[in-house]
């Protein structure tokens, strides 16, 4: 007659020891290399404290209508200037020359947010007056949300030169972020909310573009622009000004930053586990195989209650 399995259930064994006995010290030594063992292979891993990590926002980003242009013309030396800055224009006031300035910032996608900047500039020229270069400085107000609070004020530099006298230039890029650090995962940053550009000065060489570009790379957070397409078109009519056009979108932006106590936890957490598993899958059988096998001496209790001392 065939036999067949009805029915199965665990049997429950428990091992008795002294505390001072050679079967507590096993337990003690199996139980170190259970639990530590992990946690020095997942830190000499190099990835069991995450000390940055990245996100992405869309920063609120204005253009605060400050500038400082500089135009070179044909001759040597020959160059005509304008800025929004009183003591600057002073001190250039032979080489002085107003432009038609216009800008508008644009909300595409209705969040509330400028999402891109339409700049556009006329400097009058006379006939004889022939473009060869252009320096534009833009200053902007860059604010973050997410998890610091950042405010600072970033530019972004505009620059072409050409042998052949312009008629215009098209400018389409993109206003980025620049980090030498990472960011807080909490708190206020207002380290950067001063002028890039000193408009209290009386000196004019704080005013000379290297001075500006400096001391703007000396902060560990700035902003540029990243202008893959330009055009420089020549061929200029009598009587017309040379046109700077200017197209400059505020994308979303990767930001680095240094995580919180309680992110670099649950990440850790994470892979210590992982690796912890396997430890303790190994280190049962090793034990169930020593004390079932009775090489070290224990008391075993039954499930019925009844005590059997090992050999």
């Amino acid at each position: 007659m065939a036999v067949f399995e009805i029915f199965s259930h665990p049997e429950l064994r428990r091992y008795r020891t002294t505390v001072c006995s050679r079967a507590s010290i096993i337990l003690i030594f199996t139980l170190f290399l259970t639990f530590i063992p992990p946690l020095f292979i997942v830190y000499r891993s190099y990835g069991f404290w995450r000390k940055t990590d990245t996100y992405r926002e869309y920063p609120e980003i204005h253009f605060k209508h400050e500038l400082l242009m500089v135009a070179e013309l044909a001759g040597e030396g020959n160059y005509v200037t304008y800025s929004t800055y009183q003591t600057y224009n002073t001190l250039q006031q032979a080489r002085l020359r107003i432009p038609l300035i216009t800008s508008r910032e644009e909300d595409v996608n209705g969040d509330g947010r400028p999402d891109n900047l339409l700049f556009n500039l006329e400097l009058p020229l006379d006939d004889t007056e022939s473009v060869l270069g252009i320096r534009l400085i833009l200053i902007f107000d860059y604010k973050l949300f997410q998890f610091s609070t950042l405010t600072m004020e970033g530019m972004v530099f505009i620059n072409h030169d050409n042998p052949k006298p312009g008629a215009r230039y098209d400018v389409v890029g993109e206003l980025r972020f620049n980090q030498k650090e990472p960011l807080s995962h909490t708190g206020t940053d207002h380290r950067y909310n001063s002028s890039v550009i000193d408009s209290t000065s009386i000196y004019a060489e704080d005013f000379l573009l290297p001075t500006i570009f400096k001391n703007y790379v000396a902060r560990n957070l700035t902003t540029y622009l990243n202008a893959p397409y330009t055009v420089w078109s020549t061929g200029r009519a009598a009587g017309q000004p040379f046109v700077l056009s200017a197209s400059i979108a505020y994308p979303e932006e990767l930001f680095h930053y240094t995580p919180g106590f309680w992110y670099l936890i649950k990440w850790g957490w994470v892979q210590y586990v992982s690796v912890l598993l396997l430890f303790l899958f190994v280190f049962d059988r090793i034990k169930i195989f020593i004390y079932s096998n009775q090489l070290v001496n224990t008391i075993v209790v039954k499930p019925w209650k009844q005590e059997i001392k090992g050999n």
